[in-house]
């Protein structure tokens, strides 16, 4: 069974997407179940983990309004404020809709490097674990030295790495990042998502170019702690659902056993399927 375990759904008459404009014009119309469903029988893939794109309940709710209805999207992963002081309550309920597998705060939008270690996230942390609800860790590589004390402080919570913590690809950053996702996957149990990296890259992105930073995930989680996504419709800006699902099949020369993996079993595994 193949699961594109990250991609997005929504709908501009809503007016949450602070960060999505008419300048990012590929992305800035609507995009539901009915535009993604050719795709995926393309590609034989079973079903989805659909993510949230803006920082709202409403939009939780929305999410899990069309998972109710679409038997292709088999989890929800959507947002809650961290920070509210009803925040264990609010994570309580939104835990027993069928759907809702994990929760993701927009930490790369966040301007206090530090905040993931606010004592004030501690009972949201520790409520997601009691309700079985994995955290999609949404950040950049300078967060990668405190996600690593934050796991270390919740080993229980069940942590899936976005995009590889997008690496700068465009500029051939590799280093630091490396040595980070290395120490991640080494010291904590985090998952990572091979997913977003196409965006991350030059305009004429080839496989060369992605080559080096998958090689060093797979290294270091192996085959066994990759999940793979399309990261759809964001993709978009970069490349297409085939292409991208085409190119992630060359960039992984794992066997059928291990792929089967990468492209839906971890991805089972991590967020409870």
């Amino acid at each position: 069974m193949i699961i594109d375990a990250h991609q997005h759904f929504w709908q501009l008459c809503r007016g949450d997407y602070t960060w999505l404009t008419s300048e990012l014009t590929p992305l800035y119309r609507d995009f539901l179940p009915e535009h993604l469903i050719d795709h995926l029988d393309n590609k034989s893939i079973a079903g989805t983990i659909v993510v949230q794109a803006a920082p709202s309940i409403a939009e939780t709710e929305f999410l899990l309004s069309l998972a109710k209805n679409n038997k292709r999207i088999k989890g929800v992963v959507g947002w809650v404020d961290f920070e509210s002081i009803d925040v264990k309550s609010t994570i309580r309920e939104l835990s027993m809709a069928e759907k809702l597998v994990g929760l993701r705060p927009m930490i790369q939008d966040i301007e206090d490097i530090d905040w993931m270690l606010k004592d004030t996230l501690k009972p949201a942390f520790r409520v997601m674990s009691e309700c079985n609800l994995t955290f999609d860790a949404l950040v950049l590589p300078k967060h990668l030295t405190n996600l690593l004390t934050l796991l270390t402080q919740f080993p229980e919570l069940t942590t899936v790495i976005d995009h590889a913590a997008k690496p700068n690809i465009k500029k051939a950053e590799i280093l630091e990042w490396s040595d980070n996702m290395r120490r991640l996957a080494n010291e904590t149990s985090a998952y990572c998502k091979i997913s977003g990296l196409v965006t991350e890259a030059s305009s004429d992105c080839s496989i060369e170019e992605l080559k080096p930073y998958v090689d060093i995930l797979l290294d270091a989680f192996g085959p066994s702690r990759l999940i793979w996504g399309s990261d759809w419709p964001v993709l978009l800006l970069a490349s297409n659902y085939e292409d991208w699902f085409d190119a992630s099949l060359n960039l992984l020369p794992v066997s059928a056993e291990e792929r089967g993996l990468i492209f839906g079993g971890n991805a089972i595994r991590a967020y409870g399927l």
